[in-house]
């Protein structure tokens, strides 16, 4: 899709035409409908008029010859999906992926329509967590559609940034598709360095021996996987549109644009890459030291438990060497009439004795066992 393809110079007539669609400086700026962010008709890449609605986006677009609609959308109505679809002979395929969204990044071409998902990113410093939001973009000859499903990237700066720079808008779509991508790679920058310093974070949490440091390794790790998700794939459409760079006599001026992009685009994809690797690192090494100081705490255990042992054995030991005394100590304490040894002129003698030997030899054996 060449660029600069979709500008024709201003017919002649072109001021008064536009004059009927201008707004009266005085009178009050008519409310847009809920998911139409800006509408704007672009002639040689200068704003000629800012409808407010659809159907008065595609009335100055018909109006105004060689004219760029650039209409942007924010969670839009499946009516409001509709009536561009039936406007500008949308592919009914794209127009689902729009509506339901939650697609990779990916280009499409239908004709001479092009379909562009994209996937920004911001990081949340309150949160320390990463946010993403998806991006459809549609362009073919004279408009540019774009739909986003969330709060990020700022569109509106970027139509700015082009509205202050009339020659480039003046390429056509593709200068809008162009910006666009700069400004979701440019938002990357600062996720990278929010996950950077998490990363540095949870490494002095690991040999802190921080017990939540598992749990926080796993959820950046998540993270991480999905802003490989929406870079790496986006990398292909970078390539796409590149490859397409001659066939569809893209000015060189958009080459250098797309190239820029390009180069930090693959930036990006490198280093969030060695993120996700020096995070399975992270985990080896925190999987090490949890089982290190598991096995520490085994041993200790282990210690603490054969010490309870030696206490339990030395109690018995002490107590079935007591117990002897006091079982025959028992027996002859039953006052019995009728016991053998009662009126024995030697039993107290004996009974004494026996306990001593009993107690002896329970001593001896205990002792030699260990337990004492």
């Amino acid at each position: 899709m060449a660029g600069n393809r979709f500008v024709t110079p201003p017919p002649e007539g072109f001021g008064r035409r536009l004059d009927e669609h201008a707004v009266d400086a005085g009178a009050a700026e008519p409310e847009r409908p809920e998911g139409l962010v800006d509408s704007g008709v672009y002639v040689d890449g200068i704003r000629r008029a800012s409808p407010v609605g659809l159907a008065d986006t595609f009335r100055c677009l018909q109006q105004l010859d060689g004219g760029m609609a650039w209409i942007g959308l924010r969670r839009p109505s499946r009516e409001q999906i509709a009536s561009l679809a039936a406007e500008f002979q949308l592919p009914e395929l794209a127009v689902e992926d729009a509506i339901n969204a939650h697609q990779r990044p990916k280009l499409e071409r239908y004709g001479d329509t092009l379909f562009v998902v994209l996937r920004a990113a911001r990081y949340l410093d309150a949160r320390e967590a990463v946010e993403f939001a998806e991006l459809h973009l549609f362009l073919g000859p004279g408009f540019v559609i774009t739909v986003r499903h969330g709060g990020t990237p700022d569109l509106a700066a970027v139509r700015r940034r082009l509205e202050a720079d009339p020659t480039v808008l003046a390429l056509g779509p593709e200068a809008v598709l162009y910006a666009v991508l700069d400004r979701v790679v440019d938002g990357y920058a600062p996720v990278v360095a929010g996950l950077e310093n998490d990363i540095d974070e949870i490494e002095t949490e690991v040999f802190g021996g921080d017990p939540n440091a598992s749990r926080r390794i796993y959820q950046l790790s998540r993270e991480v996987i999905q802003f490989q998700r929406a870079a790496r794939p986006l990398l292909k459409v970078v390539e796409a549109l590149s490859g397409g760079f001659d066939r569809y006599g893209t000015d060189e001026e958009l080459r250098r644009l797309l190239r820029d992009v390009a180069d930090h685009l693959t930036q990006v994809v490198e280093r969030v890459d060695g993120f996700r690797h020096l995070l399975q690192n992270i985990l080896t090494v925190n999987a090490t030291l949890v089982s290190q100081a598991q096995n520490e705490e085994m041993r200790s255990l282990t210690a603490a438990s054969f010490e309870q042992n030696e206490e339990v054995k030395r109690v018995s030991a002490w107590a079935a060497i007591l117990f002897a005394p006091t079982l025959i100590g028992t027996v002859y304490g039953m006052n019995f009439t009728h016991m053998p040894e009662l009126d024995w002129r030697y039993g107290y003698l004996f009974a004494v004795a026996l306990m001593f030997a009993v107690c002896a030899a329970l001593y001896l054996l205990f002792k030699r066992r260990g337990w004492l």
